[in-house]
């Protein structure tokens, strides 16, 4: 194994140490090999989505030392694929090996408090928030922000889940005893037109490029479909670049990471949370890149150089979520326009990722709304379903 105190770029056949056992370390393990890496999972599942196409797989729970200890001695680098583990884990295993992004980064970008404290710190504008932590700073949070407003856990929650709207002081006893554990953070409702996410890469060499900005539709808190690139102005998509690039300087980044933010009305940005991996709003560059937000992560990781963030196509990504999506799955796949992408999960669990389709556009033609649902083929009446319910 190399010295975890070198920068140089790793040898092929060098050893890609993830935890997690998901569908992005899956994604991640396919473009290492494809770049002549092996990988290796930290995991506690055994035939779980990363497992099934990776070199080597350690079980055990991400907490635990013993475990931690001898994947870290199987591996040249680590990185994560969610953020729902321990960076206390990640600080152990720096002291062997590189970890890419720190624990610090993810220290960050798993509490709400502390990613707001840092984004404010930053110079990056979000939403107006508050800090909650007993009934008088919920009604000081309603003072200050006005209703309604979203209370959400500060840690863990995803896909809608940890969180509440607020519309009345009715609402406060039931939020407080449902949300925990406290702290919990209040944020401002932003009058948005839609949601934008970036995502951008920087190198073990400081070098930084960002994708182009995709928006993103949501159902039940559950990203959806993404148009890339987003239909806004190219001041608009440069400003939400920059952003992104900026927030990954004063990270000190290596890796990827996802910037979500919102456009309000009036043309302003407001970032709403930063992922330190592989996102969901980044599979369209799958398809539709020469390289992927997954090959950016893993050219970061290693310390290869970073090649331009080039779209050649548009694109629309569609999630395939629960058995009614795949229910479709023999139309999908025989539908020529729909580029399959499955993550080898056994069971079709209502609100559970499966996979996604991305259909693609000659670069600059994405089209309108119907144009979107008509591209979508099979999939056209549940997506239209959904969005209108």
């Amino acid at each position: 194994m190399t010295s975890h105190i070198t920068n140089a770029p790793l040898a092929p056949n060098s050893i890609i140490g993830i935890i997690g056992g998901g569908q992005l370390g899956r994604m991640s393990a396919m473009a290492a090999a494809k770049l002549g890496f092996r990988t290796h999972i930290l995991t506690q599942e055994a035939d779980g989505p990363a497992a099934q196409v990776s070199h080597g797989i350690t079980i055990g729970a991400y907490d635990d030392f013993d475990a931690l200890n001898n994947f870290v001695q199987s591996v040249d680098v680590v990185t994560f694929e969610f953020e729902n583990i321990s960076a206390d884990a990640l600080d152990f295993l720096s002291k062997h090996r590189p970890v890419r992004p720190s624990g610090q980064i993810l220290r960050i970008s798993q509490d709400r408090i502390a990613e707001k404290t840092f984004l404010t710190n930053a110079g990056i504008p979000v939403a107006p928030w508050c800090s909650v932590t007993d009934l008088p700073s919920l009604q000081n949070a309603a003072e200050t922000l006005g209703f309604p407003f979203i209370l959400k856990t500060t840690r863990e929650g995803y896909d809608g889940k940890g969180q509440c709207r607020i519309y009345s002081a009715d609402d406060f006893d039931n939020a407080l005893s449902t949300l925990s554990p406290h702290p919990l953070v209040a944020e401002g409702m932003v009058n948005f037109t839609c949601e934008l996410s970036v995502m951008v890469v920087r190198g073990t060499d400081g070098t930084i490029r960002c994708f182009d900005p995709a928006q993103n539709h949501h159902v039940n808190g559950i990203l959806d479909l993404t148009l890339a690139p987003a239909p806004v102005t190219a001041e608009v998509a440069h400003k939400a670049q920059a952003l992104a690039a900026q927030i990954a300087e004063q990270l000190d980044l290596t890796g990827i990471t996802g910037v979500e933010m919102f456009l309000d009305h009036k043309a302003n940005l407001l970032v709403n949370e930063i992922a330190p991996r592989p996102h969901n709003s980044g599979h369209w560059t799958m398809d539709a890149c020469p390289a992927d937000q997954f090959d950016m992560h893993i050219r970061a990781v290693t310390g290869m150089p970073l090649p331009p963030a080039r779209r050649h196509s548009d694109a629309v990504m569609k999630n395939l979520v629960g058995p009614d999506d795949m229910a479709l799955w023999p139309q999908i796949i025989a539908a020529p326009a729909l580029l399959p992408h499955l993550y080898g999960k056994a069971e079709a669990r209502p609100g559970r990722k499966m996979g996604h389709v991305n259909i693609l556009f000659p670069y600059g033609s994405l089209p309108g709304e119907f144009g979107v649902q008509d591209a979508l083929g099979p999939l056209a009446d549940i997506t239209a379903t959904r969005h209108s319910a």
